[in-house]
């Protein structure tokens, strides 16, 4: 089975990089915005709705970074291979959703349950994203062509 998730790159003023903190079936990761491709669905479409779902923020889609080139099993499910496709995306209007300052920084109640889930938001200095920023491989491949790119 074949999964395809689509993943956003907001930057402010090229200085920081928004990154999504989740809590997902008692693991921690550290991910850019964006989900999964809904039937029916283009690219574009989908990241915008993604956006519009988890941040309640209208995005304008850029240009394509990336899409993965390579076989990635997926973390959830080992039947399931993982296609994502990166692609620049620019807010249209402020942020509103609570931005944290630190990793993980979730109400304690939301991973109280281990099944449970819980998301954050926060932005990264530039200078201090690096692929080790993010927790998913192929995450940590658009981190270093961002970093190899500006």
């Amino acid at each position: 089975m074949l999964t395809v998730r689509v993943y956003g790159i907001l930057m402010q003023d090229s200085r920081e990089v928004l990154v999504s903190d989740e809590y997902i079936r008692g693991n921690f990761f550290t991910k850019f915005p964006g989900g999964g491709l809904e039937l029916g669905e283009g690219t574009r479409d989908c990241l915008q709705r993604e956006f519009m779902e988890e941040m309640n923020l209208r995005v304008s889609v850029g240009d394509h970074i990336y899409t993965t080139d390579f076989y990635q099993k997926s973390a959830f499910n080992p039947t399931h291979q993982i296609l994502s496709i990166y692609y620049f995306a620019h807010a249209l209007e402020p942020i509103t959703v609570p931005l944290k300052t630190k990793p993980f920084d979730f109400d304690p109640e939301k991973i109280a349950d281990p099944k449970g889930t819980a998301e954050t938001f926060r932005w990264i200095p530039w200078n201090d994203f690096h692929e080790e920023s993010v927790s998913l491989p192929i995450d940590k491949i658009v981190a270093r062509i961002l970093k190899e790119r500006f």
